[in-house]
């Protein structure tokens, strides 16, 4: 596994693990903490055989930022590593911040990457490319929610279903990963 990293914001310690090197990058925000290596798995096969460079970025200790907090500590990890653009998604909540950080900073977001969208109100940033997977048992973030992000972003919006629940990332990290790598290996 690599090495967890962390960077400095304002006295926030935003740790966060850079793996692969592929031409390719993806920044991942998990809902959970790192310490369970959430989204690990999708990574390490999205970095060792897709070869996709895959930036996870947790929240720092605490867990109680905001949004606007945690698309700042996005930014700085982004700074830090030297990436000027790249694919930004999440899982949930981690989603939603991937959403923002695509609304505000629309230049370096090549595309967004939803795994169970949350039903937040924060439309989509124009003209960005969204991959959305969604657990077809998920009671968290229903499928529904992302049918309507589709519904108004049909130009540019794909969404495709996993077998399984709010987790599927977890638990099915595999069929996950080949849906981001197919969709992503056209870019």
């Amino acid at each position: 596994m690599p090495d967890l990293q962390s960077v400095t914001r304002d006295a926030r310690v935003i740790p966060f693990i850079d793996e692969g090197e592929g031409p390719v990058s993806l920044v991942l925000i998990p809902e959970h903490s790192l310490e369970g290596d959430a989204l690990g798995a999708i990574a390490h096969y999205l970095a060792e055989e897709a070869g996709f460079r895959v930036i996870r970025i947790d929240e720092p200790a605490g867990g109680d930022a905001s949004v606007a907090e945690r698309v700042a500590d996005v930014m700085a990890v982004l700074d830090h590593v030297g990436l000027d653009d790249t694919w930004v998604g999440g899982h949930g909540p981690g989603g939603t911040v991937a959403r923002a950080v695509a609304a505000e900073h629309t230049a370096r977001v090549d595309g967004l990457l939803l795994l169970g969208a949350e039903d937040a109100d924060l439309p989509l940033a124009p003209g960005i490319p969204v991959l959305i997977i969604q657990g077809t048992d998920d009671a968290e973030t229903p499928p529904e929610n992302g049918a309507r992000l589709q519904t108004s972003a049909a130009d540019r919006a794909t969404v495709r279903t996993v077998s399984g629940d709010h987790l599927f990332p977890m638990s099915h990290p595999i069929e996950t990963a080949l849906f981001i790598e197919e969709y992503l290996d056209w870019d």
